[in-house]
C-alpha cells in the first residue's frame, strides 16, 4: 500500500520503462496488404486511403523487394479487377491467368524471402459485389464453396503460400483444406478470416478493389457477423480450427480487441487481426489535419493489438512501421 508501493517508480526513467515493458512490436508481426491493378508502370492513388496506392505488377515487385529488405514476412494481395471481367458467377476468380495469379508468379520469380497471402472470396470478381454466388437475392452457401475451392487451388498452383478465405461461408475451411490436399498442396497454409464482422469500417477497401460500386446499397449481413456478438465468434473460430485452419484472423481490428483476446486465450492458436481500411483512413486523415501525432498513434495502435494477444497484424502501415522500427 502507498507510500510503500509507488507504481510510478518503474515509470520514472526511459530505461526502466523499457525494462518492465510487457509487450513489444517487431517487424515480424507485420503483414502488408497491397492492392494491385492491370497495366504497367502505374501507381494509382486511393483517395479514401491517403498514402495507399494500387500497383501494377512491375511496381508491386519494387514494393516486394523493399518489403524483403525491411524483413516484412508476408505480402497480402488484393486485386482491382477490370470491370469487364466481372460476372454474376465470378469466373475470373479461378482463371489461372488472372491478375492475382500473374502477380504471384512474378513475385515468386524474384526469389525473395517473402510469404504471399491470397484472399479467397468472390467480391473482387462478381458484378454484384457479394463474396459468393447469388440466387433469388440470397448469397448461397454450398454452391459458393465449390467456386472458392477452385479459386484456392488456382492460387496455390500459382505459388501462393497462405490461402486466406474471407468469405464467411459455412464449412468452407474444411472444403478448401480437402481441395488443397487432393491437389497436392498439403504444405499451403490456411489463415481463416474466422471472426469477420459486417462492419462499416470496410468502405475505403471496397473503393480500393472497386467492389463498392458493384455492391451499391447491398450488404453482407447474411454471412458476415453481427457486431453485437462475441459468443458467436468463439463458435466460428472453433469450427474453422476443427476444419483445418492453421491460423485465424479477427476483422476488423481495434474495435474488436476483446474478440482478439478471447480467441487467443480460449484457443491458443496463431491469432491475427486486420487493421482495416477504415481504421487506416481515420488515423491518416486525423494526422493530415494535425489533430493526432501520426507516428505515435500508428505505433500505439499496433502495440494494442499485441497487448490484446495478436501474434501479427495486417496493416496498411506495415512499410512505414517497418521503417520506423529499423530506425529505432
Amino acid at each position: 500500500m502507498f507510500p510503500q508501493v509507488r507504481m510510478r517508480r518503474n515509470r520514472r526513467t526511459d530505461w526502466s520503462r523499457r525494462l518492465v515493458s510487457e509487450n513489444q512490436l517487431s517487424v515480424n508481426d507485420l503483414i502488408w496488404p497491397v492492392f494491385i491493378q492491370e497495366g504497367s508502370n502505374q501507381k494509382t492513388e486511393i483517395p479514401s486511403m491517403p498514402g495507399v496506392q494500387r500497383f501494377t505488377i512491375d511496381h508491386l515487385l519494387e514494393a516486394a523487394r523493399e518489403a524483403a529488405e525491411l524483413k516484412i514476412p508476408v505480402l497480402a494481395l488484393f486485386p482491382a479487377t477490370d470491370p469487364a471481367k466481372k460476372t454474376e458467377g465470378g469466373e475470373e476468380a479461378f482463371n489461372p491467368e488472372n491478375l492475382v495469379c500473374r502477380a504471384v508468379h512474378a513475385l515468386k520469380a524474384e526469389n525473395l524471402n517473402l510469404g504471399i497471402l491470397c484472399d479467397v472470396a468472390l467480391d473482387p470478381y462478381t458484378s454484384h459485389g457479394q463474396d459468393g454466388l447469388v440466387k433469388d437475392g440470397y448469397v448461397v452457401n454450398d454452391e459458393t464453396i465449390e467456386v472458392l475451392c477452385r479459386q484456392a487451388v488456382t492460387q496455390a498452383e500459382a505459388g501462393c503460400d497462405i490461402i486466406a478465405p474471407s468469405d464467411m461461408m459455412d464449412g468452407r475451411i474444411g472444403a478448401i483444406r480437402e481441395a488443397l490436399d487432393e491437389a497436392g498442396f498439403q504444405h499451403v497454409q490456411i489463415m481463416a478470416y474466422a471472426a469477420k464482422y459486417a462492419s462499416a469500417f470496410y468502405g475505403p477497401f471496397r473503393d480500393a478493389v472497386g467492389s463498392g460500386a458493384n455492391l451499391g446499397t447491398g450488404d453482407k449481413r447474411t454471412y458476415q457477423m453481427d457486431p453485437a456478438n462475441s459468443e458467436e465468434a468463439m463458435r466460428e473460430v472453433g469450427l474453422d480450427i476443427s476444419e483445418g485452419a492453421d491460423m485465424v484472423m479477427v476483422k476488423p481490428g481495434m474495435p474488436y480487441l476483446d474478440i482478439v483476446r478471447r480467441v487467443k486465450t480460449e484457443f491458443e492458436i496463431p491469432t491475427f487481426a486486420y487493421q482495416v481500411s477504415g481504421e487506416y483512413a481515420m488515423i491518416s486523415a486525423a494526422a493530415q489535419n494535425g489533430w493526432l501525432d501520426r507516428e505515435r498513434c500508428i505505433m500505439e495502435s499496433l502495440l494494442c493489438f499485441k497487448r490484446a494477444g495478436a501474434d501479427g497484424i495486417l496493416t496498411y502501415f506495415a512499410r512505414e512501421v517497418a521503417q520506423l522500427l529499423q530506425s529505432e
